[in-house]
């Protein structure tokens, strides 16, 4: 796949994980990324900015690199770490703003659904600027399911809807957690609800109770870190 962007790119060479296999570069973004391109042995190829708008795309905000590599993902037979958070299906740019939400505020991996989600190339990673290779993902064939063995595992599985009685702050939280968003719009399926153990609202000012998922998961987030720290 092709990743583009200082972060992005920045991100993806600092993963030991994802496989990189060649880079392009202005001599400013080569100058920026020198340290971790001589750590991952590549030789940038010298480009100039309107070769890679060749390449990309004029509208594609490139900033001089644009990397060959190859995906980065976790099976789902990986030790479960202290805090899922998990995915049904959103827009790239949604998508991006979560992952950054997840990376900062310490989430310890994201699940998605193997079908109907976002491809993990260089638009998300762009958009999410470098969280992509931060929150370690881990895909599924079926969210129901993968929720099903996460309760096995003994993890919480923490639905948001807004129709809820609870509010996010008066439940209690404990790792492991798994938080549970749905799509945009359509909220939770019925059957993700009934894998949840808990569903809450996140309380609002105002009889404009719906926010977009991004801000729901990075409200989420910041309350799952502040109740289990």
């Amino acid at each position: 796949m092709q990743l583009f962007g200082i972060h992005a790119v920045e991100a993806a060479l600092a993963n030991d994980r994802r496989p990189v296999y060649a880079i392009q570069a202005t001599e400013n973004a080569a100058h920026k990324l020198a340290p971790l391109i001589a750590k991952r042995g590549l030789d940038p190829e010298r480009v100039l900015p309107k070769a890679l708008d060749r390449q990309l795309g004029a509208d594609t905000v490139h900033q001089g690199v644009l990397l060959e590599a190859g995906r980065s993902i976790r099976r789902w037979t990986t030790t479960c770490p202290e805090r899922f958070w998990c995915w049904i299906r959103s827009p790239i740019p949604t998508m991006g703003a979560a992952l950054r939400s997840a990376a900062a505020f310490g989430a310890k991996g994201l699940v998605m659904t193997q079908r109907h989600s976002p491809p993990l190339g260089g638009v998300l990673a762009k958009s999410a600027s470098g969280a992509l290779d931060l929150v370690p993902i881990v895909q599924v064939r079926n969210l129901a399911e993968g929720l099903a063995e996460l309760g096995e595992r003994g993890v919480t599985r923490l639905g948001l809807a807004e129709e809820a009685e609870q509010a996010l702050e008066d439940v209690p939280l404990s790792n492991p957690l798994a938080l549970v968003l749905g799509a945009e719009g359509r909220g939770l399926r019925q059957l993700t609800r009934e894998r949840c153990d808990v569903l809450c609202r996140i309380s609002t000012a105002s009889a404009l109770a719906s926010l977009n998922v991004s801000n729901a998961a990075a409200i989420a987030l910041h309350w799952a870190r502040v109740k289990t720290a």
